[in-house]
C-alpha cells in the first residue's frame, strides 16, 4: 500500500487540476487548495484509483464508498490524467474469449432482455430527462452546424441533416426505429410531409409521443408502435428508414440479423440512415479501466459497441450498399457537455424528481452515476475513445437505368450537394 501510495502522490502532483485525496484514516494527499476532493471510505476504491480504474472508481461513488467535492469538468480532467493505459485498445482477445463474447451476446439479446433493457434506461423518468435535454427531448448526438448554436438549435439542426440526408419527400413512407420521445418523427412529418411510423420499446417514450401526435393532430401520417424491430409487421416496405441512437443495444451477434431485418422493411432503391456510437479501438469489446463495466451496471445494461468497419461489414453482409457515412465524434462531446452541464444546473431539482420515482437514496444513487456518466461519456468522445457515425445506405434495386447516375441503383445521387444546399 505504502508504494501505491506513493505512486499516486506523484500522480496527483502531474494532474492538470489541482486534485486532492482524503485516505480511510484521514490523511490526505495532493494539492493543499483542490479543485477535486475524493474522501475514501475503504481501501479497494483507493487501489482502483492508483491503478488508473477510474470505472470502478465511479461505481465507488455511485455506492457511496467514495465522496466527491467538486465540478464535472475538473474531475474529468482529472480522471483522464489518472488513466494508466488507452481504454480503448486495452483490451486484445483470443479467439476463445471471442466465442465466450459472442455466446454472452446471443443470450442477453433476446426479446425479453432488450425489452427490459431499455425500460431501465429510457423508463427511468420523463421528468428527470426533461430537466437536461432539449425542449424536443432529443436524446442523441446534436450536430453543430455553426459554433454558435445552442443545445436545442443543434438538435434541430440534426434532425434536419438526417432528413436531408435521407431525400425525405412529401408521401414517403418513413419509419423511425427507436424513436426515443418522437424529436425526428414529428420534425419529418411537420417539415417534410412524410407519413411516419415510429417504433420503441419504452412505455413512457410511447405514450409521451401518442400525447404529442394528439395535441398537434397528426392522427392517420404518424403513429407510434410499442413493438422490437423484429416483430414489427409492415403491410408494404417503407421507402426511408432512420435509427437514431438505437443499434448501440443491438448486440454483436446480432447485428447482420438487425440489418437483414432492415433491408427487409425498405423498398428496393430505399435509403436507410443508422446513426450510432461506435467503438474507438477496432478490437476491444467494451472500454476498459473499468468504464465498461459501469456503463453496464448503471446506465446501459446490454449494451455493446462496434467499430465502424465491424458495422459496415454487417451491413454490406444483409446486402446494404453504403453510400455515405459521417464521423460526428466531435459533435457529441459537445452535446453530452450540454447535457451534463444542464444537469449541473438542475441538482436540487433532479434530486427532488428522482426522490419521488425510487426514495431518496436511490434517488441520490441514479444522480450520482448520471452525473458521472454525462461527463464521462463527454471526455470519451474528445478523446476519441469512441465515436458516433452516420452511416448512409441504399438497398439497391437492380436496374442500372434507375437513378439521375447510370448504375446507382437507387435515388442516390452520389454527390453530397444535396445535403447542404438550403
Amino acid at each position: 500500500m505504502k508504494h501505491l501510495l506513493h505512486t499516486l502522490e506523484g500522480r496527483l502532483a502531474a494532474l492538470p487540476v489541482p486534485m486532492a485525496v482524503q485516505l480511510p484514516a484521514g490523511q490526505q494527499l495532493g494539492a493543499p487548495e483542490p479543485a477535486v476532493t475524493l474522501r475514501f471510505r475503504d481501501r479497494m476504491a483507493l487501489v482502483a484509483l492508483a491503478t488508473g480504474e477510474i470505472g470502478n472508481v465511479g461505481a465507488a461513488i455511485v455506492e457511496g464508498r467514495v465522496a466527491l467535492e467538486g465540478g464535472m469538468r475538473d474531475l474529468m480532467a482529472a480522471a483522464a490524467g489518472l488513466l494508466t493505459r488507452d481504454p480503448a485498445r486495452d483490451q486484445h482477445h483470443g479467439w476463445w474469449q471471442r466465442v465466450l463474447a459472442r455466446a454472452r451476446s446471443m443470450a442477453v439479446h433476446t426479446l425479453a432482455h432488450d425489452a427490459r433493457h431499455v425500460q431501465f434506461h429510457y423508463d427511468l423518468s420523463d421528468d428527470f430527462y426533461a430537466l437536461w435535454l432539449d425542449p424536443r427531448r432529443v436524446y442523441s448526438c446534436a450536430y453543430y452546424r455553426s459554433p454558435d448554436l445552442t443545445l436545442a438549435q443543434a438538435q434541430e439542426a440534426k434532425l434536419d441533416h438526417i432528413c436531408r440526408k435521407l431525400q425525405l419527400q412529401p408521401g414517403d413512407r418513413f419509419l423511425d426505429i427507436g424513436a426515443g420521445w418522437g424529436g425526428l418523427l414529428l420534425w419529418a412529418a411537420e417539415h417534410y410531409g412524410v407519413d411516419a411510423t415510429g417504433i420503441t420499446l419504452s412505455r413512457n417514450q410511447h405514450a409521451h409521443v401518442q400525447r404529442r401526435i394528439e395535441e398537434r393532430g397528426l392522427q392517420g401520417r404518424v403513429r407510434m408502435q410499442l413493438v422490437d424491430y423484429r416483430e414489427l409487421q409492415v403491410a408494404q416496405p417503407f421507402d426511408k428508414i432512420a435509427s437514431v441512437g438505437m443499434f448501440e443495444h443491438v448486440g454483436r451477434a446480432q447485428m447482420q440479423r438487425y440489418f437483414e431485418t432492415v433491408a427487409g422493411l425498405l423498398r428496393p432503391g430505399g435509403l436507410v440512415l443508422n446513426h450510432g456510437i461506435t467503438a474507438g479501438g477496432a478490437d476491444n469489446a467494451q472500454l476498459g479501466a473499468g468504464m465498461g463495466d459501469f456503463i453496464e451496471q448503471y446506465i446501459f445494461p446490454g449494451g455493446e459497441l462496434l467499430h465502424v468497419s465491424t458495422v459496415l461489414h454487417d451491413m454490406a453482409r444483409a446486402g446494404l450498399e453504403m453510400v455515405d457515412t459521417e464521423n460526428l465524434r466531435p459533435h457529441y462531446a459537445r452535446t453530452l457537455w450540454a447535457w451534463s452541464d444542464g444537469l449541473e444546473a438542475q441538482l436540487p431539482a433532479a434530486r427532488e424528481v428522482l426522490a419521488a420515482q425510487g426514495g431518496a437514496q436511490q434517488g441520490d444513487k441514479v444522480l450520482r452515476a448520471y452525473r458521472l456518466y454525462l461527463a464521462g461519456s463527454a471526455l470519451g468522445f474528445e478523446r476519441g475513445w469512441m465515436a458516433l457515425h452516420q452511416m448512409l445506405a441504399i438497398k439497391p434495386d437492380g436496374d442500372v437505368a434507375t437513378g439521375a447516375m447510370p448504375g446507382a441503383q437507387s435515388g442516390y445521387p452520389f454527390i453530397r450537394d444535396y445535403i447542404y444546399r438550403s
